[in-house]
């Protein structure tokens, strides 16, 4: 990973995201214990699921301390502007139903690679949260291109000459 900031200072970093029914926020240690339930239940479908199959999460799983030191690594990385990683959470039950990361792409210079995952018990949300990311990132987000996926199918979600950055 590279420490240069993915996002230009001026540009305003949302804490929150409201769509559809979740809530994305900001990740860090104050969702630790409803992260790791929601990680813990589900390695397997997160390993089988586009972007994971690399080594996240780890097959053994993580105490609550090592995930704790984990999403105070993701808090500081998204101070620093370096990666930015959100808490997906089900607005009608307060639970934490999966993440959402964007990260510097290995494709190239000024490139973001977004991914995100659900838990098991709310795998149909998949479908409906990467509609929902790629809609925010195209609306919302400063990048040239980031590079996601549609279900199974990576795509390439490019900003449109001109289309104001929000």
């Amino acid at each position: 990973m590279t420490d240069l900031p993915l996002v230009a200072a001026s540009f305003a970093v949302p804490d929150v995201f409201v769509s559809q029914g979740l809530r994305l926020e900001l990740l860090g240690p104050q969702h630790n214990e409803a992260d790791h339930a929601a990680w813990m239940s589900s390695i397997a479908h997160i390993r089988s699921t586009p972007g994971f199959d690399q080594g996240w999460p780890p097959v053994a799983g993580m105490t609550l301390a090592e995930n704790r030191e984990d999403l105070a690594g993701h808090a500081q990385r998204s101070r620093q502007r370096v990666d930015f990683a959100y808490s997906v959470i089900e607005i009608a039950t307060g639970d934490v139903v999966g993440c959402v990361y964007f990260e510097p792409s290995p494709a190239g210079k000024q490139e973001v690679a977004a991914s995100s995952w659900v838990s098991a018990a709310r795998a149909e949300l998949d479908g409906p949260l990467t509609e929902i990311v790629g809609a925010w990132l195209r609306a919302v987000w400063p990048f040239a291109v980031v590079h996601y996926r549609h279900g199974e199918v990576p795509v390439t979600i490019r900003r449109s000459p001109g289309q104001p950055v929000g």
